[in-house]
């Protein structure tokens, strides 16, 4: 769990601080990343609770199979299969087609084509997933 806090109060410093100044669309990859570090290492706990439970059966070692099981496990709580499927998509952005958009400007947007449609990811849909995450968090705890 600590490690958690940790990736969450840097994800923070890169939303509300380093994005506020610079505002550049490699802060937002950044940021996605460390989203996605700090959900990783959740994935972890969820795991180990599933497997006291009894509800986890063994899997290959691959993250993808993993994130699979635990869809199927936890497909009743809203906010966990929320964050799920936000890791599927933060996971892959380094790979996936990008356009910058107005970097440098208060309407910074990175446009990520996922799935065959365009997400605008700019300052209210990271505010959105902060929210998200931050009821993850609390939800863990």
């Amino acid at each position: 769990m600590e490690r958690i806090i940790k990736e969450k109060i840097s994800a923070d410093h890169l939303l509300y601080v380093s994005l506020k100044y610079t505002k550049t669309c490699d802060v937002i990859l950044n940021l996605l990343l460390r989203w996605s570090n700090m959900i990783e290492y959740a994935l972890d706990l969820l795991i180990e609770k599933a497997k006291k439970s009894k509800k986890w059966k063994p899997v290959p070692d691959a993250p993808r199979a993993k994130l699979l099981q635990l869809k199927k496990i936890y497909e009743n709580d809203l906010v966990i299969s929320k964050v799920l499927e936000m890791q599927e998509l933060f996971r892959d952005v380094e790979k996936l087609e990008k356009v910058r958009e107005s970097e440098f400007r208060k309407g910074v947007n990175l446009r990520v084509f996922y799935k065959g449609e365009a997400i605008n990811i700019n300052l209210d849909k990271l505010k959105e997933y902060a929210d998200i995450l931050e009821r993850f968090i609390s939800a863990l705890k």
